[in-house]
């Protein structure tokens, strides 16, 4: 399934400075029974967003008119617990397309990359230094830079680089998941296929 090329992306961020956020918390287990990952944002942190009446919760961000953007900014090791693809398909439904934390557990950051969510890894300082600006004003901007590999506050230019796989990297640009990079190669690999002896 095809996402939307991401190159550049220029957004207002919404903060959420908690470690350790599992795959349970980010999409409960209870909404995991479809397939499709249509309708996954809707239930994204749930049960931080919802009372169980499903009021909102006045004091969760996701909830504060004052934050948005496509951006979500996460405490340290962010994406831990199960590997269920729900949670990446989850925050990119909600609308976010890139979530930025110190340090992401593998198996959310691969699910994130296969999807078109960006996990963009930056230093404990320059996280700091992120949630500060969002603190002093919340319509601060990012700029996340896919071809440079990098993240800027705008506010202050301040910039840091991220590292990401080449070969995620080609797929971003071009909003392929595995299936698509293997289709737009396809001729490749049948005259590879009838060059090559059994």
């Amino acid at each position: 399934m095809a996402y939307d090329k991401f190159n550049i992306v220029t957004s207002s961020a919404v903060p959420l400075p908690i470690e350790n956020v599992d795959t349970d918390q980010i999409i409960p287990a209870r909404f995991l029974k479809a397939t499709e990952r249509k309708g996954f944002g809707d239930n994204l942190f749930r049960d931080w967003r919802y009372n169980p009446d499903n009021t909102p919760k006045k004091d969760f961000v996701l909830n504060n008119p004052i934050y948005g953007g496509k951006i979500l900014v996460g405490g340290k090791n962010f994406g831990s617990g199960s590997s269920r693809e729900h949670a990446a398909w989850a925050v990119y439904d909600y609308g976010f397309r890139c979530v930025v934390s110190s340090f992401f557990a593998d198996i959310f950051r691969n699910n994130c990359l296969n999807i078109g969510v960006l996990p963009v890894q930056v230093t404990s300082e320059f996280l700091h230094k992120i949630f500060t600006a969002i603190e002093a004003d919340p319509k601060t901007e990012l700029e996340i830079n896919l071809p440079d590999q990098s993240i800027t506050i705008l506010a202050t230019g301040e910039k840091e680089s991220f590292d990401i796989n080449d070969y995620k990297k080609a797929n971003m640009l071009n909003g392929f998941d595995d299936i698509d990079f293997l289709l737009n190669i396809k001729e490749k690999i049948s005259e590879y296929a009838q060059d090559t002896p059994l």
